[in-house]
C-alpha cells in the first residue's frame, strides 16, 4: 500500500514539476523542452546579462531546489529522479542555455553522483568556450572526523550569498568566491526518528520505536549514532553543542536555519523552534529563518539545524530581497512578547469544608478514570465510528425511499 499520493511512479517527478510551474507566486519560472528525459526549470525573465546559478540533484527534496529559482537566487535548477542525479546532459543543457559572457557558476552537494555528473558536464562546457566554474557543499558536521562530510540543508545559504553577489553584478571569480565563503562558514545537523518513504518500496524499518537517529542523511543515508528519544530539548541540546563547537569563536554571529524535513506536524516544529532558539546558541543567533520545509527528504519525520556564521556580507546576502517561491526572509532573533492581565473568573467564592468519605470517593473516581484513559479513548472512537456509520445508513434509508416514493408518484400518474 502506497504511502505517498502518486499517480505512478515514472511519472511522479514530471507531474509535481507541472504543479509547481502552475502555482509559482511569481510566475516567473520555466520548463526547457530540449527532451522527454531532461527536466531544467529555469527563470523565464533571464536575460543571461550577469553570472548564471545553477544547482539541482536528485528529486524528493522539494522545494529545494526549484523552490529557489527567480531573482536573486538561482537561474535554473536540474532535477534528476527521485534520489538520483541528473544525467551529465541534463547538466550540460542547463548550462549552455543559460550562460552568458558572463559564466555560470555551479553549485552542488557532495554526494558521488552529483559530483561525477555536474562535474562532467562543466568540463565539457568548457570545451565549448563557455565560462563555468563549480562549488561543493559539505556542511553536514555530525559525522566526527569525516573527510568528506555531506551537502545537506546549508546548501541554502550558498544560494542565497552566491545570487546576491551574482545580483549586485560580481564577475564569475567573485560570485564564486561569495560561494566558497559561506560553504565554509556553514554547519548543519539533521535528525529524524524515522526513515523516508519511496514509491512502490516498503518504507525503512531501521530506526526502532522510542530512538532517533543523529546525523542521517537527506537521502535516509544512516547517520554516525541512534539515540534513546527522552524529550525534544535534550536533543536539541546534543545538536547545539555540536553547531556551537565549530563556530569561530565563543560570541560568533549566526544565522540559523530551522529545516523541516519533510514530516514533521507545524506543532511539532513550532516546538523545536522554540528549543533552538533557547538552547547555547541563543546568544550567538541573530538572524531567523523558519522553522519551515525548506530541503526535505519526501516525507522523513525529522528535522536539521543550520548554522551560518554572519560576515556583514553575509548579513546583507541573506537579507536582501528575491523572487523566488520557498525562501523564508530571515528575521531578528527577538524577546517572547508576553503581556501581563489580571485573571477574569467565574469560579464563585465558597467556604473549604473536609470530608474525608467524599474526598475518597472523588480520589478513587480521579485515579481510575486516568488509569482508563486509553480504554475511554477507544470507547469514544468507537462512538464516533458508530454515530458516522448510522447517519450513513438514514441517509441510504432516505434515498431508498425517495426513490420508492417516486416510483409511487410515477405509477399514479400512469394510472391516472
Amino acid at each position: 500500500m502506497s504511502r505517498l499520493f502518486i499517480n505512478n511512479k515514472a511519472t511522479l517527478v514530471d507531474d509535481a514539476i507541472d504543479g509547481i510551474l502552475y502555482s509559482n507566486k511569481h510566475n516567473n519560472l520555466a520548463r526547457l523542452d530540449v527532451d522527454p528525459q531532461i527536466r531544467i526549470l529555469v527563470r523565464n525573465d533571464w536575460q543571461q546579462d550577469k553570472v548564471a546559478l545553477i544547482s539541482g540533484g536528485g528529486s524528493g527534496h522539494e522545494p529545494a531546489h526549484v523552490g529557489f529559482v527567480g531573482k536573486g537566487m538561482l537561474t535554473a535548477a536540474v532535477c534528476g529522479d527521485l534520489f538520483a542525479s541528473p544525467t551529465v546532459d541534463a547538466v550540460l543543457n542547463a548550462i549552455v542555455h543559460v550562460t552568458g559572457e558572463k559564466g555560470c557558476l555551479v553549485i552542488v552537494k557532495n554526494y558521488t553522483g552529483d559530483r561525477l555528473n555536474f562535474g562532467l558536464a562543466c568540463e565539457k562546457a568548457k570545451k565549448m568556450g563557455l565560462k563555468v566554474e563549480m562549488v561543493i557543499v559539505n556542511d553536514d558536521i555530525s559525522i566526527p572526523d569525516n573527510i568528506n562530510p555531506r551537502g545537506i540543508a546549508g546548501t541554502l545559504f550558498v544560494h542565497k550569498v552566491a545570487g546576491y553577489a551574482a545580483e549586485q553584478g560580481a564577475n564569475l571569480a567573485e560570485v564564486k568566491s561569495a560561494a566558497q565563503g559561506a560553504i565554509d562558514a556553514a554547519a548543519s545537523i539533521g535528525v529524524a526518528l524515522s526513515c523516508c518513504s519511496l514509491p512502490g518500496e516498503e518504507t525503512s524499518q531501521r530506526i526502532a520505536e522510542g530512538k532517533v537517529e543523529l546525523g542521517l542523511g537527506i537521502h535516509g543515508e544512516p547517520g554516525f549514532t541512534t539515540i534513546d528519544f527522552i524529550s525534544c530539548r535534550e536533543l536539541v541540546a546534543i545538536m547545539a553543542a555540536k553547531l556551537k563547537a565549530c563556530l569561530s569563536s565563543a560570541d560568533a554571529k549566526v544565522a540559523v536555519m530551522i529545516n523541516n524535513l519533510g514530516g514533521v506536524s507545524p506543532l511539532e516544529m513550532s516546538l523545536i523552534c522554540k528549543e533552538i532558539l533557547e538552547s547555547q546558541l541563543r546568544d550567538n543567533i541573530h538572524l531567523v529563518l523558519g522553522p519551515a520545509a525548506l530541503m526535505t527528504s519526501i516525507d522523513m519525520k525529522g528535522f536539521s539545524i543550520s548554522c551560518l556564521q554572519l560576515s556583514d556580507t553575509h548579513s546583507e546576502a541573506l537579507l536582501a530581497p528575491v523572487e523566488v517561491e520557498a525562501w523564508i526572509q530571515p528575521i531578528e532573533l527577538r524577546q517572547l512578547d508576553v503581556v501581563k492581565k489580571d485573571k477574569v473568573s467565574s469560579d464563585f467564592a465558597f467556604a473549604v469544608s473536609e470530608n474525608a468519605v467524599i474526598a475518597a470517593v472523588v480520589a478513587k473516581v480521579t485515579s481510575t478514570l486516568i488509569a482508563a484513559e486509553k480504554e475511554l479513548n477507544q470507547l469514544d472512537l468507537l462512538l464516533v465510528n458508530s454515530l458516522q456509520l448510522r447517519w450513513a445508513v438514514l441517509q441510504v434509508c432516505y434515498f431508498q425511499y425517495s426513490l420508492l416514493l417516486r416510483g409511487r408518484i410515477i405509477t399514479k400518474t400512469a394510472t391516472q
